[in-house]
This record gives structure tokens, C-alpha cells and sequence, in this order.
């Protein structure tokens, strides 16, 4: 028979939080978007962060969780292989603390429509959304830009999807505009950064040390 494990840990945790006169934290959980060929550098930086409790405002007040539109393995560009959490039908705003899009070749031969209509669901519910290249313009051909700072890869990039939101474009690493977020594909510290600020999930002390060293002049190759 499968002993039961104690609820007393669990138990006294919250106890000890109210006696404290704290309000017991509450998990939340961002979704990572993954699928064949996707670019991997374009995430790691923003998915070791809040992963990772250290150094956070609130350490554990998020998990990663990936979504895909299968269940089977996912191969990334770098040959890493994926196993999601969920599938997109599984997933809505009202469990998620923001959706993330990585890059990949899929965006620009069509293939993400699925995924962009649920963007879009995430940003009608006021729920953030962060797209860094390719996904991008898959955002663009939706619409979703029209109206909406953001950047790129490059103007002509998304030039190239018919869009109508050329004039919002800017020349930027990376760009938040209320509860879309969007970086060029040479930009995953900036994107992982503009990240961390929209989900608090850093002091602005920490963030800011945090990207200066990863940005500290001389880095280049000798």
C-alpha cells in the first residue's frame, strides 16, 4: 500500500505565513511556446531567470511550463529535444502569467496560426505576450502590430508581411508596449530582460546588474 505523505510540512508553511501577516503566495506559471526547429539561444536567458528562484523578489512565484501544439518530442534548432508540458488547445489566459515565443522558420512559411490566434486571446485578456524574431511576424501578419509599439528583426522584415504597422516600428533591441513585448533575434538579453521587468520578477537593483554582466565592455573576442 502507497504511504500517504504528511500534510503537516504544507500545513505549517502557511501557518507560519499568516503569523507573519504575509499572504501565502500563490504560483504562477509562464508558458514557453515550443516546436520543431525553434531558435533555443533566443529563450535561455529568459528561461534560466525564472526558473531560477535566485536573487527573485519573491523566489518560486513562477514555474516554466512548455506548450505545443503535440504531445510527441520537440526538436529545437540545436538538437535539443523537448518534451511539452501541454498542448495549445490546454491552455488559456486565466492560468497563465504570460506566453512566450520563441523564433523559428515556422513563423514565416505559415505554419503558427493556431498559436497566433491564441496570442491574440492572451492580449484581449490583458494577459503579456513576448514574441522575439520570426514569431515577430507572425504577430504582424495577424494584425497584432497595427496598433502597437514593437521591433524586429529589421523594418523590411516585417515590411514583408503585409502589415500595417510600420509606422509603431521601432529601431530597438527589444520594446514593451503595455502587454506585448517583441525583440529582434539578435536581442535574448534584451528580450529576456524586458521579460524579467513586465513580470517583476527582480528588484531594479538586481536587473540592472544582472544585464551588466552580461554587458561589460571588452567582452568581444580577443
Amino acid at each position: 500500500m502507497r504511504e500517504r505523505s504528511s500534510p503537516f510540512p504544507r500545513v505549517y508553511s502557511v501557518i507560519m505565513t499568516w503569523v507573519k501577516g504575509e499572504e501565502p503566495m500563490r504560483q504562477e506559471t509562464v508558458h514557453l511556446y515550443v516546436f520543431d526547429g525553434l531558435s533555443d539561444w533566443e529563450i535561455g536567458y529568459a528561461a534560466a531567470g525564472i526558473n531560477n528562484p535566485q536573487f527573485q523578489l519573491r523566489p518560486g512565484r513562477f514555474r516554466l511550463q512548455t506548450v505545443a501544439s503535440r504531445k510527441t518530442l520537440v526538436t529545437t534548432i540545436g538538437g535539443i529535444r523537448i518534451q511539452p508540458d501541454l498542448l495549445l488547445d490546454q491552455l488559456s489566459p486565466d492560468g497563465s502569467a504570460m506566453l512566450i515565443l520563441p523564433g523559428g522558420s515556422s513563423w514565416d512559411l505559415g505554419q503558427e496560426t493556431e498559436t497566433v490566434g491564441l496570442a491574440r486571446t492572451f492580449l484581449d485578456s490583458g494577459i503579456p505576450v513576448a514574441a522575439i524574431c520570426g514569431a515577430t511576424a507572425g504577430l504582424a501578419r495577424d494584425g497584432l502590430l497595427d496598433r502597437r509599439k514593437h521591433t524586429s528583426n529589421s523594418p523590411e522584415y516585417l515590411a514583408a508581411t503585409g502589415y500595417g504597422g510600420h509606422s509603431r516600428y521601432e529601431n530597438a533591441l527589444a520594446v514593451t508596449d503595455d502587454n506585448l513585448i517583441t525583440a529582434s533575434g539578435i536581442a535574448p538579453l534584451e528580450f529576456a530582460q524586458h521579460i524579467f521587468r513586465k513580470l517583476d520578477l527582480y528588484s531594479p537593483e538586481v536587473l540592472n546588474a544582472w544585464y551588466g554582466l552580461w554587458t561589460i565592455p571588452g567582452r568581444g573576442v580577443q
